[in-house]
């Protein structure tokens, strides 16, 4: 054998050698890799069941989606809610043959080793397969080197294949655009959808779809709302990809790349959106912790009693630490992607903030503004003394979370008071939107105390269900609960409640008693005589429906003398209130302090003949399976019998007939059976208004952050005006949607065999003046307490 025959065959054994110890080294090198040894290969159970950061979604009782709780603003869709523009887009340009490979494309590898890594064209595309980002995105962090990226590469293709042996490639597309994230908080394509275009997944327009498959090459580069020349050049980018694969014509191509860029965005912010006082009162409540007495300062008593007594008897309290899942761990709101399914209408939810945002800021702020303007200690009212203004100032700077944060930082008292003096910029709070300025941060927060505040809570009477809850006129920047969480002066509104005690033991509307000043002899030996400002009828026998019609307080205080104060307070703790109590002879006044839902419940008794139901918010809760994992019905417990019940509607109607809520019939031309009530509390620093129709009751509470932030005068302080026209807007978009079951044709229906007269004599002696009745504010508002 010649030497070269020796040396070729030495060559072809080396040659073979190699080939073979590489291929022996690449089986070794997946073997290793699928094995888990070289880097977290997931098991078969995680393959098929992939963990995911799912948002919990709160549905309305229409079936809109009111918000999310989330760490990642992630929703999932099915592949039939997918349109096929986002599917074509996708595929044309990410991973053209992802139908004909089984995780890994032979071509597209081929392609990078050519033209990106020896001819060095880095424009040439990758060749990453759906599937192989699909495994990155469900099982690998970042890389932190080169070396660490390398290895994920190759665990890529090994999870890949898993991948495609236990999905379909529908069930692939829709893993991967569930799991894609964006920017602006937008995690998953439905989310991206909703943010950017206010649509939905199986609605999107195709250059929508084109827009959205574009930014998942680099979000944050082809940002639409940053750069939109840049996305709307890569939107192109994706429809001529489209093109070429022949998903569109030519003709088709040429004219969607023309059209402009245009979005519809709005990021999802916990803050925004519809009912955010509503979605973080659910959150708080679901995911409340069993009450510990160590937890509470000695000032929370009665909230430790409260919220002990919730942990007990309500089940939505703390659901989230009462209930396990199947595996033994608690359910987690932020991830489990729990179905949330409330009480609350969309559209009355939305009528109710309309009209909280209407009367406030085109009418009772502008008032509000010209009253204060010029004076040296506004927004409060002149009576407070300079002394009195520089502590509740101070109160304020150090509740503030400026405050806090530099006192945790070790800054020194003096070092952080001088900060509040130092002019930065900052965005503040305006009814004509949010407004970029230069502010100190003291003089931001006298700003925003300038701003009165507002709540409203409406529910269906008959079966609980809350309806709509709006708790302050804007959620970012007063942030505090005045449906639930504040407790304010509930003035005349009270006033009803004392009289269902008299109705309750044999009383009628119609009964006479004297109009004069009540004297109550105290505790003490001393004595209380209640003022009553109204000059009208005074020394007359007057109906019971007169003094609840004109809140004549010598009526509400000869009530309260026929009973005592325990009587009436037991009556008031029976109808719902759980506030409490200090039973004395001004309580026949309104001197005690409720909440706005409190009340509201209270009064939904009446129209529910006698039946006190408690406000229901969540009727079920559904885990991301479909299964329902908890289902809630309201409790009910019969408090005053239904001719009460009745007779209390028959007083209510009177006060909206011919008394202090006059003007819903003469200035919103209302023909309806309406019961309500106003109040204004000491000062008028609060207005109230609360309404009752037989299918609907709502309440709505006005006021300033503190007490001495309030009108001057009379006429715009008291709650026919502060509160009244707030009710009054959101039921007359109520009546005009014929959608919702609420018309102006529904009544009070009396009881079988009713029987008692409710035609008054001096019903009809009440003399109207304008569109109100002679003797009405000084009563319900220039209340004497002590």
């Amino acid at each position: 054998m010649s030497t070269n025959n020796k040396g070729i065959i030495r060559l072809l054994k080396w040659f073979w050698g190699s080939v073979l110890l590489g291929l022996l080294f690449i089986f070794l090198l997946f073997f290793l890799i699928s094995k888990g040894f070289l880097g977290i290969m997931p098991s078969f159970e995680e393959l098929e069941n992939p963990k995911s950061n799912l948002a919990s979604q709160v549905i309305s009782e229409d079936n809109q989606v009111l918000g999310n709780f989330a760490i990642e603003n992630r929703t999932f869709v099915d592949y039939s809610e997918l349109s096929p523009y986002l599917v074509n887009a996708l595929v044309a340009t990410e991973d053209l043959r992802f139908y004909d490979h089984s995780g890994i494309d032979p071509r597209g590898l081929a392609r990078v080793m050519l033209r990106t890594v020896i001819l060095g064209d880095k424009g040439s595309g990758g060749g990453s397969t759906i599937t192989q980002q699909l495994a990155k995105l469900l099982f690998h962090e970042p890389a932190k080197n080169i070396w660490d990226r390398g290895l994920q590469k190759l665990n890529e293709w090994v999870i890949a294949v898993k991948l495609e042996r236990s999905y379909t490639k529908n069930e692939i597309i829709t893993m991967y655009l569930n799991k894609v994230g964006y920017i602006y908080d937008a995690y998953g394509i439905k989310s991206a959808a909703q943010t950017f275009f206010a649509t939905s997944t199986d609605s999107i327009k195709i250059e929508e779809a084109a827009v959205l498959i574009g930014m998942l090459k680099n979000p944050a580069l082809f940002n639409p709302v940053r750069r939109p020349d840049t996305t709307e050049f890569r939107r192109n980018v994706v429809l001529n990809q489209m093109r070429k694969a022949q998903l569109i014509s030519d003709t088709e191509y040429d004219s969607l790349r023309i059209i402009p860029l245009t979005l519809k965005f709005a990021r999802r912010d916990h803050k925004e959106g519809v009912a955010p006082y509503f979605r973080e009162h659910i959150r708080l409540t679901l995911s409340a912790n069993f009450p510990e007495r160590k937890n509470y300062p000695a000032y929370l008593n009665d909230k430790f009693i409260a919220d002990s007594i919730e942990w007990e008897k309500n089940p939505i309290y703390g659901f989230i630490n009462k209930n396990l899942k199947p595996d033994g761990s608690k359910y987690n709101i932020y991830s489990d992607g729990l179905k949330i399914y409330t009480t609350v209408n969309y559209k009355m939810q939305t009528y109710a903030e309309n009209a909280v945002k209407q009367h406030l800021s085109e009418d009772l702020q502008k008032a509000f503004f010209r009253e204060k303007k010029g004076r040296s200690r506004a927004p409060f009212t002149n009576k407070i003394t300079q002394e009195q203004y520089e502590s509740i100032i101070n109160r304020a700077i150090r509740n503030s979370d400026r405050y806090r944060n530099m006192q945790q930082a070790g800054v020194s008292k003096d070092s952080i008071m001088m900060s509040f003096k130092v002019p930065v910029p900052m965005e503040v709070f305006t009814w004509q939107g949010e407004r970029d300025t230069v502010l100190t941060p003291l003089d931001s927060i006298i700003h925003l105390k300038f701003y009165l505040r507002a709540s409203f809570f409406s529910i269906d009477p008959n079966n609980g269900h809350v309806k709509a809850y709006v708790g302050g006129p804007n959620f970012k920047y007063f942030m505090y609960d005045m449906v639930s969480q504040g407790k304010r002066q509930v003035g005349s509104t009270i006033k009803p409640l004392l009289y269902t005690l008299a109705m309750q033991e044999g009383h009628t509307p119609c009964d006479l008693v004297p109009n004069i000043p009540q004297t109550f002899v105290l505790p003490d030996g001393k004595t209380w005589t209640p003022r009553d400002d109204g000059k009208h009828r005074k020394g007359e026998m007057v109906s019971l429906k007169w003094g609840l019609a004109n809140s004549n307080n010598n009526i509400s205080a000869w009530v309260m003398k026929q009973y005592n104060p325990e009587a009436v307070s037991d009556m008031i703790h029976e109808l719902g209130i759980l506030s409490p109590i200090d039973p004395v002879p001004s309580l026949c006044l309104g001197t005690p302090d409720f909440s706005l839902n409190e009340m509201v419940s209270a009064y939904s008794t009446f129209a529910n003949k006698g039946v006190r139901i408690e406000p229901l918010m969540i009727t079920r809760i559904v885990d991301r399976f479909g299964n329902v994992i908890a289902q809630f019905t309201p409790n009910k417990k019969e408090v005053i019998s239904e001719q009460t019940a009745y007779l209390m509607l028959n007083l209510l109607q009177g006060v909206v007939n011919r008394g202090t809520a006059i003007r819903l019939r003469y200035t919103y031309k209302f023909t309806a059976q309406i019961g309500g009530k106003t109040g204004t509390s000491q000062n008028h620093s609060d207005g109230w208004f609360i309404g009752v129709t037989p299918n609907l009751v709502s309440g709505v509470w006005v006021g300033g952050e503190d007490r001495d932030i309030h009108f001057d005068g009379i006429t715009r302080g008291q709650g026919a005006n502060m509160a009244l026209p707030i009710w009054a807007l959101y039921m007359q978009q109520v009546y005009d949607d014929d959608s919702l079951a609420v018309t102006q044709a529904d009544i009070f229906e009396p009881p079988v065999d009713f029987d008692i007269s409710l035609d008054c004599d001096d019903d009809k002696r009440s003399k109207i003046v304008g569109d109100e009745i002679e003797g009405v504010y000084s009563n319900d508002t220039e209340e004497e307490f002590y």
